[in-house]
């Protein structure tokens, strides 16, 4: 009642005559939930919005909004003013889309019921923060906030934590991340515990869990359950992924075996072999051949998996073993500069061949699947 009089007392303050209830939906969930579409003008109208909205999203405090408004919009009836009620919504991202749907909506609903005031219903700040904007439309006489009573006792709380851990426990999206991660360890540690291996388990541990932070956080695991797919074209790119990392990881014995052949040392420094000039072109020398032929399986893979799933389309799979081809010497040259003490120009030429080549072979896939495509090429 309380709210009545004080609605009362804010009308009675202005000279508005004909007010129009406006139920305000800033996110659009009434759109998007319920697929209606905005304005709802009128009583029965918005009552039936209301409930399709409810049905939808029992939880969504909107549905209750439009029945306030309803309920403002009876009360203000039944003292004798001229009143109409309507629910207005925005988009869904907010911002300045949805106030300018706002104001549209509301002007269009002005044109047919020329209210000189407005009831403003909402369920939050986020709905309010549109007000000013109908301001420039309408004038304002009240703003009315919805606030749900939400029970705070025990039982509830227990029901949603109990809610909380079956969800955690069963659905294997979270389980495996706050059981099977905690589980691991949890086993780890005990195992360190009774061997006696505390430091080193300790940094296994925090390994793990580091991993573990890593993979969900990039969303790793949901990437590579996509692309090692057990079809055809999944078994080939797995098998082109562990024999490139294979052989990139083999370039670093194969570079370490090129630096004591060639300098005939047994024992070499770590800080001295990184800032000796010869060693590290030695080490790039050896290392070249099969960080390549690693870089270029991956990327043969990955063009023999779209060709077979006939997305040749995907230019960026032609053009990045045509690239990796190009680079080539002008990185053997660079490690040639580092070990022969040869001149830095030595590097232009390679380089502007490897440009040249880049250049040409985009520029050809590109018309040829310009013409296939019909203009549409797709690079992803």
């Amino acid at each position: 009642m309380s709210e009545t009089r004080k609605l009362e007392k804010d009308i009675k303050s202005t000279s508005a005559s004909k007010l129009l209830v406006i139920c305000v939906d800033r996110d659009d969930d009434v759109g998007k939930k319920a697929g209606i579409t905005t304005p709802v003008v009128g009583r029965d109208e918005c009552i039936n919005a209301a409930q399709r909205l409810a049905l939808e999203d029992p939880e969504d405090a909107d549905s209750n909004s439009i029945f306030y408004a309803v309920k403002t919009y009876e009360d203000l009836v039944s003292k004798g003013y001229d009143v109409q009620v309507v629910t207005v919504a925005g988009v869904h991202k907010r911002g300045v889309q949805a106030d300018e749907k706002i104001v549209s909506e509301i002007k269009s609903v002005l044109e047919k019921f020329s209210a000189n005031g407005a009831v403003i219903v909402s369920d939050g700040e986020d709905d309010e923060m549109v007000i000013p904007v109908i301001q420039n439309v309408i004038p304002v006489v009240s703003v009315q906030r919805v606030v749900m009573q939400v029970s705070h006792t025990i039982e509830h709380s227990y029901a949603v934590f109990g809610k909380f851990l079956k969800m955690v426990v069963y659905d294997t999206r979270y389980s495996k991340f706050f059981l099977g991660v905690p589980g691991i360890l949890l086993l780890i540690g005990g195992i360190g515990t009774v061997v006696g291996y505390t430091a080193e388990i300790f940094a296994v541990l925090v390994s793990i869990l580091g991993g573990a932070f890593l993979i969900r956080a990039f969303d790793i695991d949901k990437a590579w359950s996509s692309w090692a797919k057990p079809t055809p074209t999944g078994f080939i790119r797995i098998f082109t992924l562990v024999t490139g990392l294979i052989l990139i990881l083999a370039s670093i014995p194969a570079g370490i075996t090129t630096v004591y052949s060639s300098t005939q040392l047994i024992d070499i420094d770590f800080i001295v072999a990184i800032s000796n000039q010869q060693i590290v072109g030695q080490f790039l020398t050896g290392m070249l051949p099969f960080l390549w032929m690693g870089l270029g399986t991956i990327a043969a893979g990955l063009l023999a998996s779209n060709w077979l799933n006939r997305k040749l389309k995907h230019i960026s799979d032609v053009l990045r073993i045509i690239v990796l081809a190009a680079l080539y010497p002008t990185v053997a040259q660079f490690a040639t500069i580092l070990t022969t003490n040869e001149s830095s120009f030595s590097l232009i030429p390679p380089l502007l061949i490897g440009a040249a080549i880049t250049l040409i072979s985009a520029t050809l896939l590109f018309r040829r699947y310009r013409k296939k495509g019909g203009g549409q090429i797709l690079t992803e």
